[in-house]
Protein backbone atom coordinates (compact mmCIF):
# COMPACT_ATOMS: atom_id res chain seq x y z
CA UNK A 1 0.00 0.00 0.00
CA UNK A 2 2.30 2.61 0.93
CA UNK A 3 5.49 2.81 -1.60
CA UNK A 4 8.34 4.36 0.52
CA UNK A 5 10.20 5.07 -2.90
CA UNK A 6 7.60 7.03 -4.41
CA UNK A 7 7.65 10.63 -4.83
CA UNK A 8 4.40 11.59 -3.11
CA UNK A 9 5.37 11.95 1.09
CA UNK A 10 4.29 9.48 3.30
CA UNK A 11 2.26 11.90 4.79
CA UNK A 12 -0.05 12.54 1.63
CA UNK A 13 -0.09 8.52 0.71
CA UNK A 14 -1.22 7.95 3.84
CA UNK A 15 -3.74 10.97 3.84
CA UNK A 16 -4.97 9.20 0.89
CA UNK A 17 -5.23 5.79 1.73
CA UNK A 18 -7.14 6.82 5.46
CA UNK A 19 -4.52 5.27 6.93
CA UNK A 20 -2.94 6.73 10.10
CA UNK A 21 0.30 8.24 10.19
CA UNK A 22 1.67 6.42 13.56
CA UNK A 23 0.93 2.80 11.86
CA UNK A 24 2.67 3.38 8.67
CA UNK A 25 6.00 4.61 10.89
CA UNK A 26 5.82 1.58 13.20
CA UNK A 27 7.96 -0.85 12.77
CA UNK A 28 7.86 -4.15 15.73
CA UNK A 29 10.91 -4.23 17.42
CA UNK A 30 11.82 -8.28 18.00
CA UNK A 31 11.43 -9.74 21.60
CA UNK A 32 14.90 -8.84 23.59
CA UNK A 33 16.95 -11.99 24.69
CA UNK A 34 15.74 -11.00 28.79
CA UNK A 35 12.16 -11.53 27.59
CA UNK A 36 13.03 -14.79 25.29
CA UNK A 37 14.32 -16.60 28.66
CA UNK A 38 11.84 -15.09 30.81
CA UNK A 39 8.98 -16.89 27.91
CA UNK A 40 10.79 -20.06 27.65
CA UNK A 41 11.04 -20.25 31.24
CA UNK A 42 6.95 -19.10 31.24
CA UNK A 43 6.62 -22.16 28.68
CA UNK A 44 8.17 -24.79 30.73
CA UNK A 45 6.17 -24.16 34.12
CA UNK A 46 3.19 -23.84 32.19
CA UNK A 47 2.98 -27.58 32.06
CA UNK A 48 3.64 -28.15 35.52
CA UNK A 49 1.62 -25.78 37.03
CA UNK A 50 -0.80 -25.05 34.60
CA UNK A 51 -3.41 -23.00 36.91
CA UNK A 52 -0.59 -21.03 37.51
CA UNK A 53 -1.91 -17.33 36.58
CA UNK A 54 0.15 -14.17 36.26
CA UNK A 55 0.95 -13.51 40.22
CA UNK A 56 1.65 -17.06 40.50
CA UNK A 57 4.15 -17.49 37.68
CA UNK A 58 5.58 -14.16 38.96
CA UNK A 59 6.25 -15.50 42.02
CA UNK A 60 8.21 -18.90 40.79
CA UNK A 61 9.64 -17.21 38.41
CA UNK A 62 10.95 -14.25 41.17
CA UNK A 63 12.33 -17.27 43.18
CA UNK A 64 14.30 -18.67 40.30
CA UNK A 65 16.26 -15.69 40.11
CA UNK A 66 13.95 -13.87 37.34
CA UNK A 67 13.76 -9.92 38.08
CA UNK A 68 10.08 -9.19 36.66
CA UNK A 69 6.96 -7.90 37.67
CA UNK A 70 3.09 -9.38 37.08
CA UNK A 71 2.25 -7.28 34.76
CA UNK A 72 5.60 -7.88 32.81
CA UNK A 73 4.59 -11.49 32.69
CA UNK A 74 0.94 -11.46 32.51
CA UNK A 75 1.98 -9.33 29.13
CA UNK A 76 4.11 -12.36 27.91
CA UNK A 77 1.52 -14.96 28.79
CA UNK A 78 -1.11 -13.07 26.59
CA UNK A 79 1.87 -12.94 24.19
CA UNK A 80 2.07 -16.52 23.79
CA UNK A 81 -1.12 -17.92 24.73
CA UNK A 82 -1.29 -19.76 27.94
CA UNK A 83 -3.71 -19.10 30.22
CA UNK A 84 -4.58 -20.29 33.80
CA UNK A 85 -7.06 -23.42 33.71
CA UNK A 86 -9.31 -22.67 36.91
CA UNK A 87 -12.78 -23.49 37.25
CA UNK A 88 -14.96 -20.58 36.29
CA UNK A 89 -18.11 -19.46 38.01
CA UNK A 90 -21.61 -21.61 36.93
CA UNK A 91 -23.71 -18.78 37.27
CA UNK A 92 -26.53 -20.32 34.31
CA UNK A 93 -27.53 -23.41 36.39
CA UNK A 94 -30.97 -22.71 38.01
CA UNK A 95 -30.39 -23.82 42.04
CA UNK A 96 -32.40 -26.59 43.19
CA UNK A 97 -36.04 -25.76 44.20
CA UNK A 98 -36.04 -22.12 42.40
CA UNK A 99 -39.30 -21.83 40.98
CA UNK A 100 -39.03 -20.84 36.77
CA UNK A 101 -41.41 -18.06 36.07
CA UNK A 102 -42.59 -18.18 32.74
CA UNK A 103 -41.86 -15.33 30.28
CA UNK A 104 -45.42 -13.62 29.84
CA UNK A 105 -44.24 -11.25 26.65
CA UNK A 106 -43.07 -13.36 24.62
CA UNK A 107 -45.99 -13.29 22.03
CA UNK A 108 -46.92 -9.79 22.75
CA UNK A 109 -45.93 -7.46 19.87
CA UNK A 110 -44.34 -3.83 21.28
CA UNK A 111 -45.66 -1.48 18.87
CA UNK A 112 -45.53 1.61 20.31
CA UNK A 113 -43.73 3.46 23.21
CA UNK A 114 -44.57 2.77 27.06
CA UNK A 115 -46.57 -0.61 26.48
CA UNK A 116 -44.24 -3.11 28.51
CA UNK A 117 -42.55 -1.81 31.76
CA UNK A 118 -39.82 -3.84 33.87
CA UNK A 119 -38.57 -4.81 37.67
CA UNK A 120 -36.16 -6.05 38.89
CA UNK A 121 -37.56 -7.70 42.80
CA UNK A 122 -35.10 -10.07 43.25
CA UNK A 123 -33.35 -9.82 46.91
CA UNK A 124 -29.73 -7.83 47.12
CA UNK A 125 -26.62 -10.25 46.94
CA UNK A 126 -29.04 -13.49 46.74
CA UNK A 127 -30.63 -13.26 50.27
CA UNK A 128 -34.40 -14.86 50.07
CA UNK A 129 -36.72 -12.07 51.41
CA UNK A 130 -39.39 -13.01 53.62
CA UNK A 131 -43.07 -11.86 53.07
Amino acid sequence: MIDRSHDLPITRQAKVLNVSRGSVYYRPRPASAADLALMRRIDELHPDFPFAGSRMLRDLLVAEGFRTGRRHVATLMKRMGPQAVYRKPNTSKPAPGHKIYPYLLRDLPVTRPNPVWAMDISAPCGEEVEM
